[in-house]
């Protein structure tokens, strides 16, 4: 289930890219599992992958061709991971490459590649290669929904947002699409995003942009705790927005773009804990009064990412002591003393101890929304750091334990 309703599609054409989507078996449902974007030449791309030490055979490719900082097409399969597969599963991947490549005429070191879905089998290319043409065929520059739906896995619904700014008094449009309901934790998570801009930018201040980016909006999120193998946050951008072409990602001329990324990515980035897998709520957890902004974000991620808290949450349960727990077991040295939490617009927790104006009936009922706000103030420095993340249900046992089933 998701919380709160989805937002509905309706993404305009970005100028330099063409989308098409389509079912080419990988999903047992039968649903669209495979899209190809195509770029105009010489698109701009950036990208940041999984830490993960097991990395799937995509994301080893991405990672080399990024290097050349150029992109002249997209393909991404669902249903099946590419991960854990060894030499093979590259060779399946360069296979897969190189039948875009041949298909669109364009350079296959240019070809970008993303899979998701179950780790450990064989990509089943001759399903993929077959139904490139008929995707090549049927490329359009409005099929921003069929693309959101294609490359889901355990989602509810599809996740795709835009934005708009100016540069240098030229309109430029921004689109996202992002799939992920679980295995979401920091660091990225079985998460695949792609971003399409038509801004013209050098690929080394957008890889610049890009990756700040992430650091408040997809590396802030965490659903279960566990990173993916697969994890590709993309970017693209067409240059064909007509202005001056962005060479320093600090300049105040890139400030409109800055803006729109970071809440284009925020957003999609939302969008994905409100999906999570089994949840009922969506809990947003501000760290203030911290030394530095690296200690605030990993007290946030501890509590966002313990068990007892996100169950309390789901249960409803004002259980101020497994947040204040889960605070002091995060690694940073705190004055326990001078800690406040409030959930919402209600102190629990004042010094360290319950707030003697605090009330169970009040707590009750903060935990019965279905958007809940923590605040925990450290008082010990000024500043800060958001983390979001969902309660953890009993749906989410079911999903995992019949996910290949």
């Amino acid at each position: 289930m998701a919380v709160g309703s989805p937002p509905p599609i309706d993404i305009p054409p970005v100028p330099g890219f063409r989308l098409a989507a389509t079912a080419c078996g990988l999903k047992a449902t039968g649903r669209p599992d495979l899209l190809l974007v195509h770029m105009h030449p010489g698109t701009a791309v950036a990208g940041v992958f999984t830490r993960n030490q097991v990395v799937a055979a995509p994301v080893q490719i991405c990672r080399q061709r990024l290097v050349g900082g150029r992109a002249d097409a997209l393909i991404v399969n669902a249903g099946n991971a590419n991960a854990g597969t060894g030499p093979q599963g590259v060779q399946n991947a360069l296979e897969v490459s190189r039948s875009v490549a041949r298909e669109l005429s364009v350079p296959e070191a240019c070809i970008f590649i993303s899979s998701t879905g179950v780790i450990g089998q064989p990509l089943p290319v001759e399903k993929i290669r077959a139904a490139i043409p008929s995707l090549a065929a049927n490329l359009r520059d409005d099929a921003w929904s069929d693309a959101a739906v294609a490359i889901t896995t355990t989602d509810t619904f599809p996740k795709a947002r835009h934005r708009r700014c100016t540069l240098d008094g030229r309109p430029v449009l921004l689109a996202g699409i992002a799939k992920g309901a679980g295995m979401i934790h920091p660091d990225m998570a079985t998460l695949l995003a792609y971003v399409f801009t038509d801004a013209a930018i050098t690929p080394m201040a957008w890889q610049r942009l890009l990756e700040r980016a992430v650091s408040a909006s997809f590396n802030s999120i965490t659903v279960d705790g566990d990173t993916s193998t697969n994890d590709t946050l993309l970017g693209f951008a067409s240059g064909l927005a007509g202005n001056d072409l962005l060479t320093d990602p600090d300049s105040p001329r890139a400030a409109p773009l800055v803006t729109a990324l970071n809440d284009l990515c925020q957003e999609l980035a939302h969008l994905i804990v409100r999906d999570g897998e089994g949840a009922t709520k969506f809990i947003t957890i501000t760290v203030a009064g911290a030394k530095s902004e690296a200690d605030a974000r990993q007290i946030g991620k501890v509590v966002a990412h313990s068990q007892l808290v996100k169950t309390a949450f789901f249960g409803q349960d004002p259980n101020w002591g497994r947040i204040l727990a889960a605070v002091g077991r995060a690694g940073i040295p705190i004055n326990v003393d001078a800690v406040d939490i409030h959930l919402g617009d209600v102190q629990i927790v004042q010094k360290g101890g319950l707030d003697p104006t605090y009330t169970e009936a009040r707590g009750a009922q903060v935990m019965s929304a279905p958007e809940i706000a923590v605040h925990i103030h450290l008082h010990a420095g000024s500043a800060a750091a958001t983390t979001w993340t969902c309660d953890l249900s009993h749906d989410y046992v079911t999903i995992n334990a019949d996910y290949r089933t």
